[in-house]
């Protein structure tokens, strides 16, 4: 499926590339836009929705209805700026797909999409995948509004399935996850037709960004795919690799010690430590074993080894270390082969292929940063990619901005280093 859908977008761009000599790809109305709103078609779309309007921040879409505010809450503290003042052209619509878990715009269709193309523009493009299981608009408020208000065109994905139950998707393990990829780079292609059609010429620079999945698929695609971008942001990516360290080898290492620290014990609260949670994050813990510790471990766990709870769906919720088919005891390394082939479809290696800014804060946890970047740093310097990275550790900051504002004294927003980086890899590129 990869191979034939990069297939595809390829004689996409090339034939957009070709309809530049035609002036009416750049001007007039498209089939159900708006009166005065620019021609565009985006490549291999079942359905698209063209909308002229007079601000595309989320000063104006939360307003207008072209947002969900509910896929971006919680990721950024209140008091980030909001930048205005950035009339355009959005574009909703989906690929073709088979399942029906994004029900953004009333379609229960995946595979959804948003790209918004700014009137002022510079030249560039942003492409991002959602963060988490999040939808389509989840980058809207940390990445979309700053970057449109430069004068970037911004492409979004939903990366193909969403939710909690995403792991439903695809036929064997791990399908869901790999389409992740899959959707970020039919994404990207097709949004470099939708810019050559707008604009009269392909962006002259593609970045890709993300926070946490949409971390990792900065790490993937400049990995795997490096030629359809000039560089990348990678705040906080997950990391994926066969043997460890992934989710697998510190989630249920959180969930089995947990209770224990909770209840006083020094060698509970030691063996968190061990398994990769910072000294001083101790504030944190409670907030994340509430709520993303066991649910993390057991979603991501059925989408790799859905036999571990066998019929269960995604295991038990919080159960105590000792029941059957427990995810605070799940152990990654004694799996079948099975699972650990499961996991290589989506493994990183480190060859990076283009310049990649990596930002990180010393007290996530939810990812811990000693078993995540740290270690991503190492692979990449392992492969010889250094020229091509810069490693930013954050000190003070936490997997989401969102607890900023809980802890305005003990933690620092990871947002406004997004924005300092992207200066940062403008400067490099040039």
């Amino acid at each position: 499926m990869r191979a034939a859908l990069v297939a595809s977008a390829v004689g996409a761009v090339v034939c957009a590339t070709v309809a530049l000599s035609t002036p009416a790809v750049a001007s007039g109305v498209a089939s159900g836009a708006p009166a005065g709103c620019a021609r565009v078609h985006v490549p291999m779309a079942e359905r698209q929705v063209v909308s002229c309007l007079d601000e595309l921040t989320t000063a104006g879409t939360a307003a207008s209805g072209h947002t969900v505010a509910a896929d971006w809450a919680g990721l950024t503290q209140a008091s980030l700026p909001q930048p205005s003042g950035v009339p355009g052209i959005q574009v909703d619509g989906y690929f073709s797909d088979t399942s029906t878990t994004n029900a953004n715009n009333g379609w229960h269709h995946d595979a959804q999409f948003v790209l918004r193309l700014p009137d002022e523009w510079n030249g560039g493009l942003v492409v991002t995948g959602s963060p988490g299981s999040r939808r389509q608009y989840a980058n809207d408020r940390a990445i979309a509004d700053f970057v449109l208000s430069k004068g970037y065109a911004f492409a979004a994905t939903d990366k193909g399935n969403t939710g909690v139950t995403f792991y439903h998707d695809g036929r064997r393990p791990g399908d869901a996850l790999a389409e992740w990829n899959t959707r970020v780079t039919q994404l990207t292609i097709a949004a470099k037709a939708v810019v050559a059609q707008r604009y009269g010429r392909l962006p002259a620079r593609t970045l890709m960004a993300g926070i946490s999945n949409g971390g990792y698929l900065v790490r993937w695609q400049l990995e795997n795919v490096p030629w359809l971008y000039d560089g990348g942001i990678d705040w906080e990516g997950t990391l994926w690799t066969t043997k460890g360290p992934n989710l697998f080898t510190f989630l249920p290492g959180a969930m089995r010690n947990y209770p224990g620290y909770a209840a006083g014990s020094p060698a509970a609260h030691d063996a968190m430590l061990a398994a990769g949670y910072a000294p001083g994050s101790e504030f944190l813990w409670p907030f994340h074993n509430q709520v993303y510790w066991d649910l993390t471990q057991r979603t991501y766990r059925e989408e790799f080894d859905p036999s571990f709870d066998g019929d269960l769906d995604a295991g038990v919720p919080y159960c105590a270390s000792g029941t059957p088919h427990c995810d605070a005891d799940y152990d990654y390394a004694s799996r079948p082969r099975s699972v650990h082939a499961a996991v290589a479809k989506v493994a990183l290696t480190g060859r990076i292929g283009k310049p990649m800014i990596t930002l990180h804060g010393t007290l996530d946890t939810l990812l811990p940063i000693s078993r995540s970047s740290d270690v991503y740093a190492r692979m990449i310097h392992d492969k010889g990619r250094d020229h091509l990275h810069r490693y930013h550790r954050v000190e003070g900051g936490n997997h989401t901005d969102g607890l900023v504002d809980t802890y305005p004294d003990k933690l620092v927003p990871l947002a406004p280093e997004f924005r300092k980086a992207v200066t940062e890899m403008e400067n490099w590129l040039r």
